[in-house]
């Protein structure tokens, strides 16, 4: 599976991921600061799978046109020690992932 990581969260972040998954972020892919309708089509092209925090993306998007999937994490900040504790379902997650899916990770400290 072909992951995506948002800009909204620390490239770090690629380590936490499980080894079968291809993962790459937002900047190494040169899309650093696309609107989300931008990012999603070129997106959906390439990847099967968005990770991000961008709570909006979720209702200022008509998604079904999509067939990118989106996990979108919720946590107290986009500091790495706050999101790092939700890469265990997150990668979860990803394993039975169905194409256009949006699914919810919170973060309870």
């Amino acid at each position: 599976m072909r992951v995506l990581l948002d800009e909204n969260l620390d490239w770090r972040l690629v380590r936490h991921f499980d080894s079968d998954f291809q993962v790459t972020t937002v900047s190494r892919q040169g899309w650093k600061g696309k609107r989300n309708g931008e990012l999603l089509a070129q997106a959906a092209k390439a990847f099967d799978a968005l990770v991000t925090m961008d709570r909006g993306i979720e209702h200022e998007q008509n998604l079904r046109k999509y067939t990118i999937s989106i996990i979108l994490i919720s946590a107290k900040s986009s500091r790495i020690q706050d999101i790092q504790p939700a890469m265990f379902r997150v990668n979860q997650i990803l394993r039975t992932l169905e194409p256009g899916q949006v699914r919810h990770v919170t973060v309870t400290t």
